[in-house]
């Protein structure tokens, strides 16, 4: 973490200097309508830029207390120590390190048996683990984050948004009206996203639809303080009883607390999970008959509920069809544009990811640094990608459910087949304007385009700390050119000199690394090159943090395919995701490929 270059400032250093701003109350550049993972993963982003108004409204009371989501992917942790708060989650979390899969005995069909045990996250995935925490925890960071930033950003609660008017002028705000116990006000907004979930009011108008089905299934949840003699009790555990039903176990946070979700029972076409009139007690015995000839004492509910399975998507993202010559204002997220079921753990993750793509966009447009057609990019790529989640879900939730004619062990291999999926890091964004193509790819195979930036450990050579590369990647708008020098990094060089006086790399506000092939110890350069230790800051003081070299235990090259004659240069988006791959020869396709990126 770097500071102090503005001059000396005591205290926290995550607490930013109060920006002196005059926000009108009818008007802001950004409405975010909802405090949920997608609201605030934006609020939070968004808050750091005291020139963007940002203005985020909730219909409830206060923060969320408990409940609801838990599951945080590796590729969701990458993503928080973007924002500077991952060191607290790993702190405060419970670490999935293995799951155990539980079956009939073959000899006491009505009893189950552990049947295998394997690694929940497979080696090398990522640097970040698997972990379980409350998504209200997680909210709490966010919420410090945006009190802690330069705009102090707070949500209005108990503020709901009644309607929204979108001008057919292209220039024109939304129109939007809010009610705060029973006082109404109309605001103008440049852009409006709805993060309100999924019935939300966004969503409705807009005018578009959540299309999908509901797998006429009801299962329960519940996080319990139970006594029991069930042995994987603090493992992450998948339970196929023979005739009970199937069980998920997620240990939590705090070494005691477990959530279980239980299948409960099939639904007719036309009934709903609320006809059925389902109890606590009724979901706590359903447990303990898929546990037989395991007990079960739950001596306390600290929150329970009960759904049914629906995978729904929203035929758009925003208010106007992606090929469309209008660039959008009006944008949903999260489960206002898709819904699932939460027993892959997916649901809080690809909702923060939908806000994490759309933010640096949104940020970006405002700024002036990129034309409105960029916003096209968003509904295109994260559409696609919650499509994949659907398609996943529906497969997911019907093989782990009773009764569907299978073999328990064909659960296991579909689980082990798509580890990946579910820590997140498949995610891959087709070729388009911000995803170049791939001609260039064999330069550094472990950096696959439209890919998440597969980060590894490297020392930096100021001061021969060892860091993640990725964990250089913070959540500020900004370019990222990783440039891996070859044998000689004279070629390397010279592309940090050219790039710090280009206008292409200046608009995008390009942030350049520099990774040499020579042992920290062995390597020499000169303290005051301008290009490879700018100036930062309000005093111009030099930044000694951008040279990096291998790790002497987990050679980077080696470990992401790097050409070690030539090197490669690695073009990484504000989301962390690879743009481009190309020679370091290549100023012209670089500058080239940022123009057309950013319009």
């Amino acid at each position: 973490m770097q500071y102090h270059q503005d001059g000396f400032r005591p205290g926290d250093p995550a607490l930013k200097p109060a920006a002196d701003r005059d926000i009108p109350p009818d008007s802001c550049d950004i409405l975010i309508v909802g405090t949920g993972p997608a609201g605030l993963t934006l609020a939070a982003y968004l808050a750091q830029f005291p020139h963007i108004r940002t203005r985020i409204v909730e219909q409830r009371d206060g923060p969320l207390i408990v409940g609801q989501a838990d599951g945080i992917a590796c590729r969701t942790m990458e993503m928080f120590a973007a924002f500077g708060f991952a060191h607290q989650v790993l702190h405060e979390a419970y670490h999935v390190n293995e799951t155990t899969f539980w079956r009939p005995a073959p000899q006491h069909p009505d009893h189950i048996a552990r049947a295998d045990r394997i690694k929940d996250v497979e080696d090398g995935l990522s640097d970040m683990p698997h972990v379980i925490l409350s998504q209200a925890r997680v909210q709490d960071f966010y919420l410090d984050l945006m009190r802690k930033s330069a705009t102090r950003l707070e949500p209005d609660y108990d503020t709901r948004m009644i309607d929204l008017t979108v001008p057919e002028g292209p220039d024109a705000p939304v129109s939007v009206t809010l009610e705060t116990n029973g006082t109404r006000e109309t605001i103008s907004a440049r852009f409006v996203v709805g993060c309100d979930g999924a019935r939300s009011q966004v969503r409705r108008a807009l005018g578009v639809q959540l299309r999908g089905e509901a797998a006429n299934a009801a299962w329960g949840v519940m996080d319990v303080l139970a006594v029991t003699d069930f042995p994987d009790i603090r493992f992450k555990c998948a339970i196929q009883s023979s005739t009970e039903g199937s069980l998920l176990i997620i240990p939590r946070e705090g070494g005691h607390m477990v959530r279980l979700y239980i299948e409960l029972d099939k639904l007719n076409p036309d009934e709903r999970v609320a006809d059925r009139d389902i109890t606590p007690d009724r979901v706590i015995s359903a447990a303990q008959r898929i546990l037989h000839p395991y007990h079960l004492d739950v001596k306390e509910v600290a929150w329970w509920s009960v759904y049914e399975i629906c995978q729904r998507i929203s035929d758009s993202f925003s208010d106007v069809p992606m090929n469309s010559p209008q660039a959008p204002r009006v944008f949903i997220a999260g489960d206002a544009c898709h819904t699932h079921s939460p027993k892959a753990g997916q649901g809080m993750n690809v909702s923060m990811a939908d806000a994490f793509n759309l933010g640096w966009k949104l940020q970006s447009v405002i700024e002036g640094r990129a034309g409105p057609a960029l916003l096209h990019s968003y509904s295109a790529e994260r559409r696609a990608i919650a499509q994949e989640l659907i398609d996943f879900d529906k497969a997911f939730a019907a093989m782990f459910a009773s009764g569907a004619g299978r073999d328990g062990a064909d659960f296991q291999r579909y689980f082990q087949k798509h580890g990946r999926y579910t820590a997140g890091v498949e995610t891959r964004y087709a070729p388009s304007l911000i995803c170049g193509p791939t001609g260039d790819q064999h330069r550094a195979t472990g950096f696959e385009i439209g890919t998440r930036f597969h980060s590894a450990p490297v020392i930096r050579w100021a001061d021969a700390y060892r860091i993640e590369l990725g964990h250089t990647i913070t959540a500020d708008g900004r370019w990222r050119v990783m440039t891996f020098a070859g044998r000689d990094p004279a070629l390397a060089i010279a592309l940090a000199e050219h790039l710090a006086d280009d206008p292409a790399a200046q608009r995008a506000q390009l942030d350049l690394r520099l990774i040499v092939q020579s042992a920290h110890r062995d390597t020499t350069f000169d303290p005051t090159h301008t290009a490879l230790f700018p100036a930062t800051g309000r005093l111009g003081l030099r930044d000694k943090e951008k040279l990096f070299c291998p790790d002497p235990t987990t050679d980077i090259f080696d470990l992401r395919g790097i050409d070690r004659d030539a090197g490669a240069l690695v073009l990484v988006r504000p989301d962390q995701y690879v743009a481009h791959v190309l020679p370091l020869t290549a100023r012209d396709t670089l500058t080239g490929f940022l123009e057309t990126a950013l319009g």
